[in-house]
C-alpha cells in the first residue's frame, strides 16, 4: 500500500517537474523570439514623411538588402549585408526611401555614415561629370540633434529639355546602426520641405533600436 503511494507521489513529482521545465523552455523561447524581433531596427511610416499637399504617402514592406535602384547619390556606397529598406511614394512625382544598415562595430558605423555623407557632398560634381550637358548643385542644411548625430543635405539637378529635380538626404547614426533617408521630386530648392524633412530625419534616427 505504501509502495503504491510512493509511486503515485513519484509520478506526480515528475509530472510537476516536466511542467516547470516546459514552462521554462516556453519562457526562454519567447524571450529569444522577442529578442529577435527587437533586433530589427524600426523604419519610418508614411505619416512621418514631409506632408504632401495633394496626396497621401504609401509605403512598401520593410525588405532585406538595398533598393533595386539607388538611393540616388549613394549608389555603390552602402553594403547589402545587414541592410534593410523601405520605399515610399505619392500619387504624384514625389518619392522617398529609407535604408538602415546594421554594422559590426560602432567604428564601422561611423565610417559608413562618413562615407555616405562624402558621397552626397560630391554628388553634384559627380552627376555633372556623368551628364556634361546638365548642371547640379548641393546645399548643406546642417546637423540635426538625434542620438549619435544626423545631418541633412540637398542636391539639385537640371538637364536640358527635362524637368529639374530636387533631393533631400538625411544621414544619421545610433550606435552601430546607420540610416539614410532620401526624398525627391521635380522642382527646385524653394520647393524642398527642409524643416519637415529635418523632423523626418530626427524621427528616423530616434526610431532605431538602442544598444
Amino acid at each position: 500500500m505504501h509502495r503504491h503511494k510512493h509511486k503515485r507521489s513519484l509520478r506526480a513529482g515528475l509530472g510537476a517537474l516536466a511542467a516547470v521545465t516546459a514552462a521554462a523552455v516556453a519562457v526562454v523561447g519567447t524571450g529569444t523570439a522577442q529578442a529577435s524581433v527587437q533586433a530589427v531596427p524600426a523604419h519610418l511610416v508614411p505619416k512621418e514623411l514631409p506632408p504632401h499637399p495633394k496626396s497621401d504617402w504609401y509605403a512598401s514592406d520593410v525588405t532585406k538588402g538595398l533598393p533595386e535602384n539607388g538611393p540616388f547619390c549613394v549608389e555603390h556606397t552602402l553594403p547589402s549585408a545587414g541592410a534593410t529598406h523601405r520605399t515610399f511614394w505619392t500619387e504624384y512625382d514625389t518619392s522617398a526611401s529609407q535604408v538602415v544598415v546594421r554594422t559590426g562595430t560602432v567604428d564601422a558605423a561611423r565610417k559608413l555614415a562618413a562615407a555616405a555623407e562624402k558621397k552626397i557632398q560630391n554628388c553634384a560634381s559627380d552627376w555633372e561629370r556623368d551628364h556634361p550637358e546638365g548642371t547640379a548643385s548641393w546645399r548643406d542644411y546642417g546637423a540635426v540633434r538625434a542620438e549619435d548625430g544626423a545631418h541633412v543635405y540637398g542636391v539639385h539637378t537640371s538637364y536640358p529639355d527635362s524637368e529639374p529635380g530636387i533631393h533631400l538626404f538625411g544621414v544619421g547614426r545610433d550606435g552601430r546602426t546607420v540610416t539614410i533617408v532620401q526624398w525627391g521630386e521635380m522642382g527646385g530648392y524653394d520647393q524642398a520641405p527642409v524643416a519637415d524633412f529635418e523632423r523626418t530625419t530626427t524621427t528616423a534616427v530616434v526610431k532605431l533600436y538602442q544598444e
